[in-house]
């Protein structure tokens, strides 16, 4: 049986999803598919490498340095997330948090990581082949949040974020083999998605990237749909759908340890659902 796991982001909400995969390296599960989308792109390749708290020392440490976020660099750059800080700098072999890549590589987990075209808005599915030692572009591809962040080059094309193609890929994650899935979204499952700041930041990148722009209109019916999509195959006992009950005030940017902490506990306790749920499916 196949299992898989999607983590659909949400910026630094994806703490809670961080908290879900540490419980899982507790309890020593495994997953044979994982599908990452923005930050959650980042949190499945920690998980790969095993290396539990790595993601929650990029939520709750570095996320509040002026090198990782700010102003400053949007001024400077036109980003206002430095994705070379994140996944160069910290990240790379001699970099303060290395990630273990020669682990990933061992991983049998199949891993896609979900970025979208800037020029036609499509979802492209990046996987480990696309990756190699120091060379985590298309993590960075993933995160690149439209109009806060420039689209990121990766192969000779500019991506943004993941979402706007494929915000909860569960459908592409049975279409891939999964026989179950377990989906992590970082807002309470009842919430639907709304416009708000899509539409804003569409009309910012309308004139360059109109495909992108149109995709991030859409990114608010496409989650929700993504979501209803997800309810279902729960319904069938096919998946399952872990999100917080509340999101402690944590929103896409916000910079609040207390807030991302009880977050990330929020997240470690109902991991213990992940475990539940694969141990009464047929292995």
């Amino acid at each position: 049986m196949k299992t898989g796991i999607v983590d659909v982001g949400g910026g630094l909400r994806g703490i809670y999803a961080a908290g879900v995969l540490d419980l899982c390296m507790d309890r020593g599960i495994k997953f044979d598919l994982g599908i990452g989308v923005s930050a959650g792109s980042a949190n499945l390749i920690s998980y790969a490498a095993g290396q539990r708290g790595r993601n929650y020392r990029f939520y709750t440490d570095y996320s509040f340095r002026p090198e990782y976020m700010g102003m400053r660099d949007f001024v400077r750059s036109g980003s206002y997330i430095n994705m070379d800080y994140m996944y160069s700098a910290l990240s790379n072999s001699g970099g303060e948090d290395p990630l273990d890549f020669p682990a990933v590589l061992a991983n049998p987990m199949e891993l896609f990581v979900v970025a979208s075209d800037a020029e036609t808005g499509e979802a492209r599915y990046f996987t480990k082949a696309d990756l190699s030692q120091d060379n985590y572009d298309i993590l960075k591809a993933s995160s690149s949040i439209p109009f806060v962040c420039p689209p990121y080059p990766v192969q000779g094309r500019l991506y943004y974020d993941g979402a706007l193609g494929d915000p909860v890929p569960v459908e592409k994650a049975f279409e891939l083999g999964c026989d179950r899935v377990v989906v992590l979204l970082t807002k309470p499952e009842a919430v639907p998605r709304r416009s708000g700041n899509d539409i804003k930041f569409a009309a910012g990148i309308q004139r360059k990237y109109p495909a992108a722009a149109h995709a991030l209109r859409l990114r608010a019916s496409r989650y929700n749909a993504g979501v209803f999509a997800a309810q279902r195959f729960a319904l069938e006992g096919r998946a399952i759908i872990i999100s917080p009950d509340d999101t402690c005030g944590v929103n896409t940017l916000t910079r609040d340890r207390e807030a991302l902490d009880k977050l990330y506990q929020k997240g470690l306790a109902d991991g213990e659902k992940v475990a539940a749920f694969l141990s009464t499916q047929q292995q």
